[in-house]
């Protein structure tokens, strides 16, 4: 059976944590530099030497993937959401659920690389545990 195929380019080579081998992202080169390249498929540097390319995907590392997201939805306000799953064929996102374990989440496929609609939560963005504004 053929191997799966995948939106990674070719030429992307994994960088891996030293300690305990967990997948960060990517370094693509750009000219006489290497990127480093988020496992959202954003580029978290510009062009840089390998060492501090691996660096900035280090320095990043993946508590990113725990924080609270916005989903930017046409017609209406962003969607507060957390990460369900990233991988080179797509990125899960689920309406935050703030822990419940007995309610119904609505979940949202998304290519890869992540598209600019979902994005890291900014000052003044919905809070989505506020029921009405006083």
């Amino acid at each position: 059976m053929p191997a799966p195929e995948t939106s990674l380019p070719a030429d992307w080579i994994e960088h891996r944590r030293p300690d305990d081998r967990e997948a960060l992202g990517w370094l693509r080169p750009e000219g006489d530099g290497w990127v480093a390249v988020s496992l959202l498929g954003r580029d978290v540097s510009g062009p840089l030497d390998w060492t501090d390319a691996e660096e900035a995907l280090e320095s990043t590392g993946l508590s990113w993937m725990a924080d609270v997201w916005m989903l930017e939805r046409d017609g209406g306000e962003p969607l507060r959401v957390k990460l369900v799953e990233v991988t080179p064929d797509r990125v899960v996102v689920q309406a935050d659920d703030f822990g419940a374990i007995d309610v119904a989440v609505e979940r949202f496929e998304l290519p890869w690389p992540a598209p600019a609609a979902l994005r890291p939560r900014r000052e003044g963005d919905p809070d989505g545990r506020v029921l009405f504004a006083r």
